[in-house]
C-alpha cells in the first residue's frame, strides 16, 4: 500500500492536532480513575474512529462471574448486562445480587467517559474519513509542526476542483507540505522520545 507524508506549520492545523492528544490524554486520566474505582486497570481500547474504556483488570476469581464476564486473553473482564444468577439461592439473595449489580451498572455509567471520536478530529482538519476508513492515516505534533502518514494523497488543486465540480475529494490539510518518509520518521522518533 502506498503512504505519503505531510507536514503543516499552519497554527489552525497544529492546534486541532495538540487538541485531539489532549483529549486522548485526558481520557487516559478518566480511565485510571476508573480502574480505581473498579479495583483494577482500565484497557484503553481503540476502534477504527474511536478510543474508548475497555474491560477492567480483575482476577480469575470465580465469583466475580456473577457481574463479570470471564477474564479474556490479557485478564481483563466486562460487566455484564444483567447479572448471572447461581442455582439453589433464595429469593432474598437473588435480590441481593441483582441490587449489587444494578448499583455496578450505574457506578460504570456514572464514571465511564465517553468515547473520544477520533474521526471528529479529521473532519475538523477536513481530511475525508471514508479514506481513513480504507486506507488508513495517523497524525502528531511535534515542535510546533504537525505531521501526517496517510494512506492516501491529498492535493490541494484537485481538492478545490472537486469541491468546485460537486465531487467528493480526499480532503485538504491547511498548510500542508509533501515531506519525505525520513523526515517524517525523525520527528515521529522525536516525538516518542519526548513522551517516554
Amino acid at each position: 500500500m502506498q503512504s505519503y507524508y505531510y507536514k503543516s506549520e499552519a497554527p489552525e492545523v497544529v492546534a486541532i492536532v495538540q487538541e485531539f492528544y489532549q483529549a486522548k490524554d485526558r481520557l487516559n486520566e478518566q480511565l485510571v480513575k476508573l480502574g480505581e474505582i473498579f479495583g483494577g486497570k482500565v484497557a484503553p481500547m481503540c476502534s477504527i474512529d474511536s478510543h474508548f474504556a475497555g474491560g477492567v483488570k480483575l482476577p480469575a476469581d470465580r465469583a466475580l462471574d456473577v457481574h463479570w464476564r470471564r477474564p479474556d486473553e490479557w485478564g481483563f473482564r466486562t460487566l455484564r448486562n444483567e447479572a448471572v444468577l447461581p442455582k439453589g439461592l433464595s429469593k432474598e439473595q437473588r435480590a441481593g445480587i441483582r441490587a449489587e449489580h444494578e448499583r455496578l451498572r450505574a457506578q460504570w455509567k456514572e464514571h465511564c467517559p465517553e468515547s473520544l471520536s477520533s474521526h471528529g478530529f479529521w473532519e475538523r482538519l477536513t481530511i475525508n474519513t471514508g479514506n481513513l476508513l480504507l486506507c488508513g492515516g495517523i497524525k502528531f505534533e511535534h515542535q510546533g509542526a504537525a505531521y501526517f502518514h496517510l494512506g492516501f494523497s491529498i492535493d490541494q488543486i484537485e481538492h478545490e476542483e472537486n469541491i468546485a465540480a460537486g465531487k467528493p475529494s480526499s480532503g485538504w490539510i491547511s498548510g500542508a507540505v509533501e515531506i519525505l518518509p525520513r523526515e517524517y520518521e525523525a520527528a515521529r522518533v522525536a516525538k516518542l522520545g519526548e513522551r517516554a
